[in-house]
């Protein structure tokens, strides 16, 4: 990762991670997934934006294999996500021959946008529903 790749990085995660994130977790229909902590065992609530297509959930994180969701997926694949109000169980598998710049035109614009401008190392992540 390059130098202004990495300065960015830190730069929006800090931000996401102190200020955004308890903010925007807090909306009521906000989708959120949560993953469980590889270290602490803890849930681990991110918000996200995505799309449920039939029985998957499909989301693009920003900077792929650094993200900390996509770190505690790796670890323990079984995850949970709230959309419009509701939680729904499911098993998260990242997926890396998927074009996340096409996968984004697909999911809601705002957040689509955001990933762009902001992501560094896109990676589509699907989540398979149980229910």
């Amino acid at each position: 990762m390059s130098r202004y790749h990495e300065m960015k990085f830190r730069a929006v995660t800090t931000f996401q991670r102190r200020i955004g994130n308890p903010i925007i977790r807090r909306l009521p229909n906000q989708t959120l997934l949560e993953t469980t902590g590889r270290t602490s065992g803890l849930p681990r609530r991110t918000p996200v934006g995505g799309r449920r297509v039939g029985r998957e959930f499909w989301l693009v994180s920003e900077y792929g294999e650094k993200s900390q969701y996509v770190r505690n997926i790796r670890a323990n694949p079984e995850v949970r996500v709230r959309i419009r109000g509701r939680w729904h169980a499911g098993t998260a598998h990242p997926v890396p021959q998927d074009d996340p710049r096409a996968r984004l035109t697909t999911l809601p614009r705002f957040n689509s946008a955001a990933v762009r401008a902001l992501g560094t190392d896109l990676l589509s992540v699907r989540v398979d529903l149980r229910d």
